[in-house]
């Protein structure tokens, strides 16, 4: 190991407690900032994004399937959570940055170089995650759904707050569970957890992988299903990226 005293020694180590308050204060006001300027540039395009939220379900191409409202304020709210629902993913980048710049000082330097790969990664496997979702699982998780209506001989009118809500939790769950690759590179990084470890609990963690799917997936088989195979897929990368990571730790 080196004796550089900066690679030994986070940069915090004498900081005090008010001191880190004070530094969570400022991280928490630059992403409400970072967030509040997505809101107002995503609330002039909430038409826009709403419809791009409701096109999974309109290429369905059921007949007589109607989108509805049920309050007098649900238009202008939906278009409030449609717009912050945008905002949060456009200050992603952001949002990682100050959170990393926040931890960075209690980090060995020669971990503080993965910080730009961190807030490149994060948010690339977010978005793909989020792409995935809209590309693929909603659509297929929506027929499954719906074809339920048509068994019961019902024509379906869906509540537009409902709608969004379940597609938000779905984009949302599938964006942070491809994060999985880039957690268990750091926790490979600082030790926690190896290849051998992962491989030992792969039984394990399907079973959890199916626990969260149920939870964050709406109660059906096949969205399950869809989360269910890129999370062992993602568990895959991370045993191979547990390896490198171990390689570079001389593991």
């Amino acid at each position: 190991m080196s004796d550089d005293p900066a690679k030994r020694q986070p940069d915090n180590v004498q900081m005090p407690f008010t001191s880190h308050l004070e530094e969570l204060r400022s991280r928490l006001i630059r992403c409400t900032l970072a967030i509040g300027v997505a809101f107002l540039i995503c609330f002039q395009f909430a038409d826009e994004i709403f419809f791009a939220l409701a096109e999974p379900l309109r290429r369905l191409q059921i007949a007589d399937l109607t989108l509805i409202g049920t309050a007098v304020t649900e238009a202008f709210f939906t278009k409030m959570k449609i717009s912050f629902f945008a905002a949060i993913i456009c200050a992603l980048p952001v949002l990682l940055w100050q959170g990393w710049q926040f931890v960075g000082p209690g980090l060995y330097e020669h971990e503080k170089r993965y910080t730009r790969s961190f807030v490149f990664f994060g948010s690339f496997l977010f978005l793909a995650g989020v792409a995935f979702c809209y590309g693929i699982v909603l659509q297929k998780g929506l027929a499954f759904l719906l074809q339920r209506y048509q068994a019961l001989q019902v024509q379906p009118a869906i509540q537009v707050g409902n709608y969004l809500s379940l597609v938000m939790r779905l984009v949302v769950a599938f964006g942070v569970m491809f994060q999985l690759p880039v957690v268990t590179f750091f926790l490979a990084r600082v030790g926690l957890v190896d290849h051998r470890l992962l491989i030992h609990y792969f039984g394990y963690a399907v079973i959890g992988m199916a626990i969260i799917s149920a939870i964050l997936t709406p109660p059906d088989l096949i969205s399950q299903i869809l989360l269910m195979i890129p999370l062992s897929l993602l568990y895959g990368v991370s045993i191979g990226v547990a390896y490198v990571a171990g390689k570079k730790n001389g593991l």
